[in-house]
């Protein structure tokens, strides 16, 4: 059995409009959105009296997708610590490819992101950088040289 490709990736924000505009100010389209609950979600996240609201993006290109989804119900649990670091277990962060690592970084400024290190150069092949999202996601931006 193989993989046939990777659907999405989905994040889980407070705040789904001001998601919503981040990443479209860093070039996604609202492809769709949905309120989903009911006895499948239940299942299928394995919680009770699941409430949430999502909204899927599309990158330009077509192919990759970003779900972000805010539960009315249950509430949102914290984590410990509320800003986790790079080199934390778990899923590190989502990167895209930009024109501009600089324009991007602005661009982002105005949503709420914030520079984690630096914007560096890798063996003249790439710009690089993270920049913290909603919810506290790792963002990557990479710019082809």
């Amino acid at each position: 059995m193989a993989i046939k490709r990777l659907d999405h990736i989905s994040v889980v924000v407070d705040d789904l409009i001001t998601a919503t505009d981040f990443f479209t100010a860093l070039g996604m389209t609202r492809e769709g959105e949905a309120s989903v609950e009911g006895p499948w979600v239940d299942r299928v996240n394995g919680l009770e009296g699941v409430q949430a609201d999502i909204v899927m993006m599309r990158t330009p290109d077509g192919h990759g997708r970003l779900e972000l989804t805010k539960f009315r119900n249950p509430k949102l649990i914290e984590i410990e610590p509320a800003i986790i670091p790079p080199n934390a277990l778990g899923l590190r962060s989502v990167m895209f490819t930009v024109d501009n690592v600089n324009d991007a970084v602005a661009r982002m400024g105005a949503y709420g992101a914030e520079l984690i290190g630096e914007v560096v150069e890798y063996e003249n092949l790439y710009r690089l950088c993270y920049v913290r999202g909603p919810g506290g996601i790792i963002v990557s931006l990479a710019e082809e040289l």
